[in-house]
């Protein structure tokens, strides 16, 4: 298992959702630890650490990509253009282009600057459709992605096949994380971009009433809390014996829309009159959960976050930040 004091790790995307909750998780982890986030926007408030250096690059360049890496140990690679299934109907080749850009110019740049070891994150998207849950060994390379994801699903599929490149000519060792859609501070909440659970929350906070939901109540996702994600990022960091696997990263429960509105209602107090449930929606994956089997037998994490009590937690620091907060 590696000791993370006196490490020092990139972690790109660290100003974003996911990239926040593993810097908050690598900071718990060992007081000796060195973060460094690289950054082109620092719009928020972020960790406040003397631990953490914030550099400003644009990761679909070359020599920033080199020049934010430079003296790294280890990395995750957590950065990417996101955005919820009303941003990829609307312009489907958003996630594509910038995030197979910045996923080749970082692993050139850890490589030449001999970072030995790096978490990859990718994202359940890669899946071809199925139903029920899915294992690691599901995905089937020669099926596309589902329709809703077929640009973003390719797109991180290069990224994993980047990282076997890397890990097999060299010599990196990369673990990929697929991740399930994962909510917590530091979410997209603008409606243009915002995923389901902090586009519920906005509303739930906004008192709209009738209360509109996208999709069918029954329509059944798997979403994680993102501290239980930091914690399995570094988990995999630190499991230094692996040095090439995929893990499937989620919560591994079935939570329907449905449920997800009603918890954002409960926790922010808001009755409405009535719920609306919208006929116009993306189109969207009606089932989709993640069996995180291996990640416990191989990498010890489980989520320990109730998605109830981290919705509460989400729509508790909205509403402490929903003044400030711009994305």
């Amino acid at each position: 298992m590696l000791d993370l004091n006196g490490r020092r790790v990139l972690v790109a995307g660290g100003t974003g959702l996911a990239g926040s909750a593993i810097v908050r998780a690598l900071l718990a982890e060992a007081r000796g630890v060195y973060v460094v986030v690289p950054h082109r926007s620092r719009d928020g408030a972020f960790e406040q650490d003397a631990r953490v250096s914030y550099i400003e690059a644009d990761l679909r360049d070359a020599d920033d990509c080199r020049r934010a890496s430079a003296g790294c140990d280890l990395a995750v690679m957590a950065a990417a253009i996101t955005g919820g299934a009303a941003a990829s109907a609307k312009a489907p080749w958003a996630q594509v282009t910038d995030n197979v850009v910045m996923d080749a110019r970082l692993f050139e740049a850890l490589h030449d600057n001999g970072v030995k070891r790096t978490v990859y994150v990718s994202t359940a998207s890669v899946y071809q459709p199925l139903a029920g849950h899915i294992r690691e060994d599901d995905l089937d390379w020669n099926l596309d992605p589902a329709p809703a994801y077929l640009g973003v699903g390719w797109a991180k599929r290069y990224g994993e096949k980047a990282a076997w490149f890397w890990h097999q000519k060299g010599g990196m060792q990369v673990v990929s994380l697929r991740l399930a859609n994962v909510f917590g501070p530091y979410a997209k909440f603008d409606p243009a971009t915002s995923n389901v659970i902090p586009a519920l929350i906005r509303k739930a906070v906004d008192r709209m009433d009738p209360f509109e939901i996208w999709g069918a109540a029954d329509v059944t996702r798997d979403v994680i809390y993102a501290d239980d994600f930091g914690a399995a990022a570094v988990a995999a960091l630190r499991k230094d014996e692996i040095a090439f696997d995929v893990f499937t990263i989620g919560s591994g429960q079935r939570t329907t829309v449905c449920e997800l509105a009603q918890w954002a209602l409960e926790a922010a107090g808001h009755k409405p009159n009535a719920l609306q449930f919208g006929k116009s929606a993306p189109e969207s994956l009606a089932f989709r959960a993640l069996d995180v089997s291996k990640a416990g037998e191989i990498l010890g994490w489980s989520p320990r976050v109730t998605i109830r009590d981290g919705v509460r937690q989400t729509v508790e620091w909205w509403e402490r930040n929903r003044a400030v907060w711009r994305r």
